[in-house]
């Protein structure tokens, strides 16, 4: 139904959804009706594990399904990895991706963000390897920050292994995942590892969430609700100290001068988007080379729902683009 036409699909969702002066995609907008309309469970209020099935059945529904050159499964330093190669990669070393999925530090795993990284891999042409990190509650901050830093250092010491030109190495994830992007990022500064490029997907940056975004959106049901930010802070954070730690909020953490120059995409009708936006700015105050971009008329979890409509791949192919040119070789 989302790849009807858009004046269809708008009777069919209902009067344009206008907020902050941005109007949300047609085709959200229906996705998000129908999905009222099937009375699908908000996964914020199911038991972990009944959540994490869902969000696997949601995920293989909205993620759409995308040839790649070769996929297979590897230990990365003690976590579960999925490396994706691209049907153009050759023999030489290339350009890799470390990503770190999304879902609250909680929901997701290699499965909810197979789509996104065949995507990314293939459109970009890159490498991608996804890090299956602890989760929480079994495993509560900062479990995930040490396994992300952890496979960082991992792929460099093993660069040959996946394939990679350890110049042109990057760091990425969306929303929790974009998180601990930031955190490898900067341990792998501190250490001296030469990340060559950040991308973050709509990250979280400040677990306390002081945002006018998130008092726009947070209640209004577009995918990523309060219930759901709360649920995550209970698991992954429940001490309340820890949410200012920058391992947990980079927006509280000492950025290094030679941090990695970084990509921050955020969604319009997202309520990470300020935060997002603020850690871009932070970056840029401190010397760091930054480009942000916005998509104004799409909400969290875009990367997710390839398959639904097609904005949300039109938004995952530029930022593919973007990823291409990062680590394109250099003369």
């Amino acid at each position: 139904m989302t790849r009807l036409p858009d004046p269809v699909q708008r009777v069919l969702a209902g009067p344009p959804l206008t907020i902050d002066g941005q109007r949300l995609a047609v085709e959200t907008q229906l996705m998000l009706r129908l999905k009222r309309v099937a009375r699908l469970p908000d996964v914020a209020r199911l038991p972990v594990p009944e959540g994490r099935m869902v969000t696997q059945r949601e995920t293989r529904i909205a993620g759409g399904r995308f040839p790649i050159g070769h996929v297979r499964d590897l230990d990365v330093g003690g976590c579960r990895g999925r490396l994706y190669v691209p049907s153009s990669a050759g023999r030489e070393p290339g350009g890799l991706l470390v990503y770190f999925h999304g879902g609250g530090f909680v929901l997701g795993d290699l499965d909810t963000h197979d789509a996104p990284c065949r995507f990314l891999a293939e459109r970009a042409g890159v490498r991608v390897l996804s890090v299956d990190y602890r989760r929480a509650p079994e495993h509560p901050f900062p479990a995930a920050y040490d396994d992300a830093v952890a496979a960082t250092r991992w792929v460099f010491e093993h660069a040959e292994e996946v394939g990679a030109d350890p110049a042109r190495i990057a760091v990425g994830g969306d929303s929790a995942g974009g998180n601990l992007a930031t955190g490898a990022a900067i341990a792998a500064a501190l250490d001296g590892l030469p990340v060559a490029f950040q991308l973050l997907i709509y990250p979280v940056t400040d677990a306390t969430h002081p945002t006018r975004s998130h008092e726009l959106f947070a209640d209004r049901e577009l995918y990523l609700t309060r219930a759901y930010l709360e649920m995550a802070n209970e698991c992954y954070l429940p001490s309340v100290d820890d949410r200012t730690d920058g391992r947990a909020s980079p927006l509280y953490e000492k950025i290094p001068h030679d941090l990695a120059p970084a990509y921050v995409v955020t969604a319009g009708f997202d309520p990470l988007r300020d935060e997002g936006e603020a850690y871009a700015r932070l970056l840029r105050e401190q010397g760091v080379s930054v480009e942000m971009r916005r998509f104004p008329d799409l909400i969290h979890g875009f990367v997710n729902m390839l398959g639904v409509g097609r904005r949300n791949q039109a938004a995952t192919a530029e930022i593919a683009v973007r990823l291409r040119a990062a680590l394109a070789p250099q003369s």
